[in-house]
């Protein structure tokens, strides 16, 4: 009997793309077929694991096609990075969303050719958009949602990429301001779906919920208790979804003593190598061993502290089971991850959804936020400090990575993904 062959189709980030390894790893388990649709610049990221590629079209377009256009558009927009969620409606997500819709717009034909190439059994879409051609491909399709939950809205949930509570009193003027910030391109998409034969999504929203399953990485211990509860059927929580990696055994550093911290803004984030620079001088000062994701931009530091390892990747969940306390941006993966393994998060948010994490973090006790830009070596080390010295945290933590770990969300993802198909 043929293996049904199921094609995953993750958003060009890393954290959406490893989420998406690790359900592929087990639905391989499950007698599927695993094949990834990968953005160009994403080329052999999923073959480094076992799985065949197949590479989006290309298009003469102008938009961000490419690892490095992505690249260029984030570093256009880092000195946004320092503002709140309220100024970056304006300056970092109208634009993002706007860039989001060309790329639909773009591979939509490429894509519909390559899908009746594949034949696909079901597709797995892990993406903040509806590609038209997803869900016009004549099989089943499921949503999964590796961003934080607040991207399906609820009253008692937060406003997506906000940082806020569900109760901040200034919650109605964000979502008006989210809705006109959007709105551009929300009617082009709305547009480009009439086109295609989809019906219009109403506004504010890119991707409807897939009418058979949709897998939401929302640990209980952070997940909000919604005002309409989402129907069981066809909404899955999953308590982690974290990939088999490669072990790391962290080399020794000439100052090898205190506990180890690992940091990582991931792919795009490393972009920021002022930042990263500024911290590597408080961490030179800090009695810990540090080691430091710096992604493509390890040639631009001249200057390593003994006591810091710096690294262009590292198999993260490898070393995060290994660290006493994670500093990265808010990416849901890595904060998921970080819970997994029972480790504090410090993190300093710079856009989309690491701003809802790190506000949860600190609502859940299960890691602290604080300012990418407004800070002090002695605030930075103190923070650092209380984290790896906080025993009801820790504790608490401990805990969570038992219940995330008793229930594997790759296990219950690929099953509940077989059972659809």
């Amino acid at each position: 009997m043929n293996k049904p062959v199921i094609a995953l189709f993750p958003e060009a980030s890393f954290g959406s793309a490893l989420n998406c390894v690790g359900i592929a790893q087990q639905l391989l388990l499950e007698g599927a077929e695993p094949v990834f649709l990968c953005h160009p610049g994403f080329n052999g990221v999923f073959a480094e694991y076992g799985f065949r590629e197949y590479q989006l079209p290309a298009t003469a377009a102008p938009g961000p096609q490419t690892d490095e256009t992505w690249q260029d558009f984030v570093t256009a927009h880092v000195a946004h990075f320092n503002q709140d969620p309220m100024a970056q409606l304006s300056t970092y997500v109208a634009p993002t969303w706007e860039a989001i819709v060309d790329t639909a717009m773009q591979v939509e034909e490429g894509l519909g050719r390559l899908l009746k190439r594949i034949k696909p059994s079901g597709i797995v879409l892990d993406n903040v958009i509806m590609f038209p051609a997803v869900a016009n491909a004549g099989v089943p399709w499921v949503r999964v949602v590796s961003c934080t939950e607040t991207e399906i809205p609820d009253e008692n949930v937060p406003p997506y990429l906000s940082g806020m509570t569900a109760d901040d009193p200034a919650r109605p003027q964000f979502e008006a301001a989210y809705l006109a910030a959007t709105q551009a391109a929300h009617r082009r998409y709305n547009a480009f779906r009439r086109d295609c034969g989809l019906a219009a999504l109403p506004q504010g929203q890119f991707l409807e919920a897939s009418p058979r399953l949709n897998l939401l990485l929302a640990p209980s211990a952070i997940r909000h208790s919604r005002r309409s509860p989402l129907p069981a059927e066809r909404f899955v929580f999953l308590e982690g979804c974290v990939r088999k990696e490669a072990q790391f055994d962290p080399p020794p550093l000439p100052v090898n003593e205190g506990p180890m911290i690992y940091l990582s803004f991931g792919s795009l984030g490393a972009i920021d190598t002022g930042l990263i620079s500024r911290m590597l001088r408080t961490f030179a000062e800090y009695p810990a061993r540090f080691f430091v994701n710096v992604g493509a931009f390890l040639e631009s530091y001249s200057k390593v502290p003994d006591n810091v390892f710096l690294g262009s990747w590292f198999p993260q969940p490898s070393i995060v089971s290994q660290a006493d306390l994670f500093i990265h941006h808010g990416g849901n993966n890595s904060f998921c991850e970080a819970m997994f393994f029972g480790v504090p998060s410090l993190i300093m948010p710079y856009c989309w959804d690491g701003h809802d994490n790190a506000t949860r973090a600190e609502q859940t006790g299960t890691g602290a936020h604080m300012h990418r830009d407004k800070w002090s070596p002695k605030a930075l080390a103190d923070r650092m400090t209380c984290l790896l010295a906080d025993d009801v945290m820790l504790t608490r933590l401990r805990q969570i990575s038992g219940t995330m770990q008793e229930r594997p969300g790759t296990q219950q993802a690929a099953r509940s993904i077989m059972n659809v198909l």
